[in-house]
């Protein structure tokens, strides 16, 4: 009798923990969308010096995380704004190239996103400015059957440290983001 007793509460103990939610996210998490975007390896942007056509045009950031640009070679981009990039190409190109380059930097394609678990086709795909995690889970072909539809856990860098956090299906995803689709429990 009294082993049953203790099966039942384990069991009963099982259940209510795994009805509790995941904790929220860090601060951190949130914050990282509200702050400007920060390039990364598989971004393309778009270089243009103006009244030098030679110079312009669209260039990716290589996996070590640098624009390979004519005339000033490597430029540090992983991590750095678009501002940023801007002003170091700028710079550059004064040194000894032009006189007073003036210079725009703009994203033409982000880096990728990522969906897996309960989705008809996980895998990655290409990011859409405004993009949440239902749009990505329609993106990768809805839910399965067996999918929790309330919540998801997204997967991102923030400066320079990979945070999880278990959000609502209406937050905003960013790229390079890893979206988690969990299996509901009943």
């Amino acid at each position: 009798m009294r082993a049953s007793m203790l099966i039942i509460a384990g069991l009963c103990t099982a259940c209510l923990s795994a009805c509790v939610s995941a904790p929220p996210p860090s601060p951190a998490f949130h914050a990282a969308l509200n702050q400007p975007y920060r390039l990364d390896a598989g971004d393309r942007v778009r270089v243009t010096v103006f009244e030098q056509e030679s110079l312009t045009n669209t260039y990716s950031v290589d996996k070590a995380g640098y624009l390979a640009l004519p005339l000033i070679g490597s430029v540090p981009a992983r991590g750095k704004t678009t501002e940023a990039i801007q002003t170091a190409i700028a710079a550059s190109l004064r040194d000894g190239y032009l006189r007073d380059p003036d210079v725009s930097v703009q994203v033409e394609q982000y880096r990728p996103f990522f969906v897996m678990g309960e989705v008809t086709t996980g895998g990655q795909y290409s990011y859409v400015p405004g993009m949440t995690a239902q749009n990505a889970v329609a993106i990768a072909g809805g839910f399965t059957s067996r999918a929790d539809h309330r919540t998801v856990d997204i997967t991102r860098q923030v400066n320079g440290q990979v945070i999880t956090g278990r959000v609502l299906i209406s937050d905003p995803v960013l790229p390079g983001d890893t979206v988690t689709i969990h299996e509901r429990l009943f």
